[in-house]
């Protein structure tokens, strides 16, 4: 597939889980690929693959909060097409009690923060072509909210409501706006709270399972492709019914 060739991408949290998929999957396609994530080890994995599979990525090992090295990546790679604000942390199911500063300062730098530095540091060379194509991840925890870990619903329904707000904010430079709210996905951050916990929420879906990383990467890639350009300011939920929210 060469739908993505000549664009460069960067996916935050590219390390593992949603973010590692979608990365190998916008290669796949001929992207130019920054993996950015904090662990030096996924990094280096996802990158060889990439290689291996005769695409092209660059590594970027620093927190995605940290908005000089992100602008750095940038301007090393002349320029980013494609932005998947990916990166993020659990909330481990925490109550309202449980949540001290920390936590909550945690969640909502990485979450948050790092949704907007990583948008501020594309943004100049997007606005300069009139070109590019951003996409926040946020759950469907932000849609209808979740009885523990109050703080992590938050922190997705804020990069949702940067991604309506962008859309209209950016449009005249020819930026694209969306967000995607996958419901639960079987990757190593869903996997810390054990297998049966992963399973109790799987069913409480209509399809009765949970998605792999693949199948939200594929969702992703139809958004920044060629077929999306008439779509910004959207929320897309592949999530098994869980919930049916809207008109």
């Amino acid at each position: 597939m060469t739908e993505f060739s000549g664009l460069t991408a960067m996916v935050t949290g590219a390390g593992s889980g949603i973010g590692r998929a979608t990365a190998l999957r916008l290669a796949s396609g001929g992207a130019r690929v920054i993996v950015q994530d904090v662990d030096v080890d996924r990094v280096s994995e996802v990158v060889a693959l990439i290689h291996k599979a005769s695409g092209n990525a660059d590594p970027a090992v620093y927190s995605v909060a940290d908005e000089a090295r992100l602008r750095e990546s940038v301007l090393a790679a002349r320029g980013v097409d494609i932005l998947i604000n990916n990166a993020g942390v659990p909330g481990f199911n925490a109550v309202i009690e449980d949540i001290d500063r920390a936590a909550y300062e945690r969640l909502f730098d990485i979450h948050v923060w790092g949704t907007l530095a990583a948008t501020r540091a594309v943004l100049p060379e997007m606005k300069a072509k009139k070109y590019g194509r951003i996409v926040n991840i946020s759950s469907n925890r932000a849609q209808v909210g979740f009885e523990r870990s109050s703080h992590y619903a938050a922190a997705k329904a804020a990069v949702l409501g940067f991604a309506k707000a962008w859309a209209r904010e950016f449009a005249p430079f020819g930026i694209l706006v969306n967000a995607v709210a996958p419901g639960v996905v079987r990757t190593g951050m869903t996997l810390r709270y054990g297998q049966e916990a992963l399973d109790e929420e799987a069913a409480l879906n209509l399809v009765k399972r949970w998605a792999e990383p693949e199948e939200i990467a594929d969702w992703i890639a139809f958004i920044v492709g060629p077929k999306g350009g008439y779509m910004t300011g959207q929320l897309i939920c592949p999530n098994g019914g869980d919930p049916i929210v809207g008109i």
